[in-house]
């Protein structure tokens, strides 16, 4: 494994820590706060939203610098907004905290998986953007719940102090490691903008906040819900953050071994496990037993689609993949935003705090749906010999000498 995959995931550990800690904390920040449950709920809506406006917007910011540097700049803005969010005074300054840390998050994923697939053979590229993924993955087995459990036990303020030095340890970490390749010659923004032309990555962009979204559509409120509906401990939140990051583990290193195989199979497979697993949560939730299996699954499934979604990315924007790829990573969080916020909106109509895993089903059924579609206009534009755009306009496929931007390296 190349060294610089292992900053670009000691990296996204700090990342992930700081995305998904919130969850387990929530009732603590709203108390503090003042708060009602379903309003610190926006602590991870303003993040994902922060996500999807930062992806393409640094990343566009970034586009005369080297992507290392870039990288290096991301995961301080990351820590500055960790900071902010430690010492905030009020709800709204946390928000704003959360935000400025969020907009490093989308354009670090995306710069990450073009720099990923670059190092290693074209048939392993799935591979090495769910190495990248593991830091991610490995936060919910470690950092989260040990956040967790220094936020219920020393105060959460702490907890993102402690995130921001996660934060300098992964700037350090891409400072050495990674490579500063210059700037790949004869791509510009009009070449990156052109891949939203294309349908394809479009669908695979609904795809992608969808089939995620509905990961957070139950997690989000995983606290409340296993403990006022489960009637597990609230100290015991914790393990089930390391039992949900497990998942997320194996998903991942499944998805990305499976996705260079096959890549379409792998999605259907992943949304039509997550949409049915997602159903039976909703009526095992109140069984312990049962409940901490869906835990389990539901960080297994969801994650399985993760590096299968950005490749699949990568390979249709051609030659021009860091905005699409970038812009991608938005959309995983603009599906984590819409998924957090119609929970909230369910919670808030009484239907319960299990009713947010039916809004999650549903999710993910719709993207199995659209994977279906994806695959049906693939093979009828594979017939015609072409791509098509999003107006609908066949377009004939990239000759040889069009500009690349990723390659094999040996």
């Amino acid at each position: 494994m190349p060294l610089a995959l292992l900053a670009l995931a000691i990296g996204a550990f700090g990342i992930g820590t700081t995305e998904f800690l919130i969850m387990g904390l929530l009732p603590e920040v709203a108390g503090d706060f003042g708060v009602s449950v379903p309003t610190a709920g926006l602590l991870v809506t303003g993040y994902a939203l922060g996500v999807v406006i930062g992806a393409p917007l640094m990343t566009v910011l970034g586009t005369k610098i080297s992507r290392k540097r870039m990288l290096m700049l991301l995961m301080g803005l990351f820590v500055v907004g960790n900071v902010l969010s430690a010492v905030a005074p009020v709800f709204a300054v946390m928000l704003l905290g959360r935000i400025v840390a969020s907009l490093a998050h989308g354009a670090f994923f995306g710069i990450g998986s073009v720099v990923a697939a670059e190092l290693v053979a074209p048939e392993k590229k799935a591979g090495a953007i769910s190495m990248m993924f593991t830091g991610l993955t490995i936060a919910n087995v470690v950092g989260v719940p040990l956040g967790t459990f220094v936020g219920q036990s020393a105060g959460w303020r702490v907890t993102f102090l402690v995130v921001a030095a996660l934060g300098v340890v992964g700037l350090a970490g891409v400072a050495k490691l990674v490579p500063d390749v210059p700037k790949p010659q004869g791509v510009r923004l009009r070449h990156e903008l052109a891949a939203f032309k294309n349908l394809q990555v479009l669908l695979a962009m609904a795809m992608t906040v969808l089939g995620f979204g509905g990961v957070f559509a139950a997690i989000t409120y995983i606290a409340p819900m296993m403990t006022g509906v489960a009637g597990y401990a609230d100290s015991s939140v914790t393990w089930l953050m390391v039992l949900f990051g497990a998942g997320m583990v194996a998903g991942n290193l499944l998805g990305g071994k499976f996705a260079d195989r096959r890549l379409m199979a792998m999605l259907y497979t992943a949304f039509t496990g997550l949409a049915v697993v997602l159903a039976l949560f909703t009526v095992g939730a109140h069984d312990k037993i049962a409940s901490a299996v869906a835990v389990f699954l539901v960080g297994a499934l969801g994650f399985a689609t993760v590096p299968p979604l950005q490749k699949r990315v990568l390979d249709q924007a051609h030659g021009a993949p860091t905005l699409a790829s970038a812009a991608n990573i938005g959309a995983f969080n603009a599906g984590n935003a819409l998924a957090a916020w119609l929970g909230g909106v369910v919670i808030s109509a009484g239907l319960g705090y299990t009713a947010p895993n039916w809004v999650g089903a549903l999710m993910a059924a719709s993207a199995l749906g659209l994977a279906v579609v994806s695959t049906l206009l693939e093979r009828r534009a594979g017939h015609h010999g072409e791509r098509v755009v999003a107006g609908g306009t066949p377009l004939p496929r990239p000759s040889a000498d069009t500009p690349v931007t990723s390659g094999a390296r040996h």
